[in-house]
């Protein structure tokens, strides 16, 4: 199966966020590189907020080039046979964690975003942390830094507020 077809499998089973989940099948419906980052009309990216073992922080990542506070994510890879996996990887890169177990349940949230490349249609996926986890700063990062709940508001946007949210709901 190709990630595309998985990304279409994944859509279809997710629930909630109607209009803008069949958004993101009409764009892979008609662009088939609609994962990829040259797909200049946007493209599928795959994410995953990063919880520490005692679910009472999320690891963000201060982003290098959006300078904002965000969740461990990206564009998917040709290696990547699944959404789910683009998203471990992702957050395993950017957090420095080897270990991360995502969620069962598969993605948590959907967001959709213009980014300096094009607009990211986000497949939101959350994973824990193992015990003894130490972080490591990427080269796409300025800062990694855990944070308790209450204090993601203070220093995040609204969509990372969502999502965790909706990974808090999951937990």
């Amino acid at each position: 199966m190709s990630l595309h077809d998985d990304a279409v499998l994944v859509l279809k089973a997710y629930e909630g966020q109607d209009e803008l989940r069949q958004v993101y099948l009409d764009h892979l419906a008609t662009h088939r590189d609609g994962l990829w980052k040259a797909c200049a009309d946007g493209h599928i990216t795959a994410s995953a907020m990063v919880i520490d073992p005692s679910r009472e922080r999320v690891l963000l990542t201060l982003h290098k080039k959006i300078r904002k506070w965000l969740q461990m994510g990206g564009h998917c890879e040709p290696v990547d046979e699944t959404l789910a996996r683009a998203a471990l990887r992702e957050g395993t890169e950017e957090s420095g964690i080897a270990g991360l177990a995502l969620l069962p349940g598969g993605p948590v949230r959907l967001d959709r975003h213009s980014t300096p490349c094009a607009w990211h249609l986000d497949v939101q996926y959350a994973a824990l942390a193992p015990e003894g986890a130490v972080e490591a700063i990427s080269e796409e990062s300025l800062d990694l830094r855990w944070f308790p709940y209450a204090e993601v508001a203070d220093v995040a946007d609204e969509s990372v507020v969502r999502l965790l949210e909706a990974t808090r709901a999951r937990l």
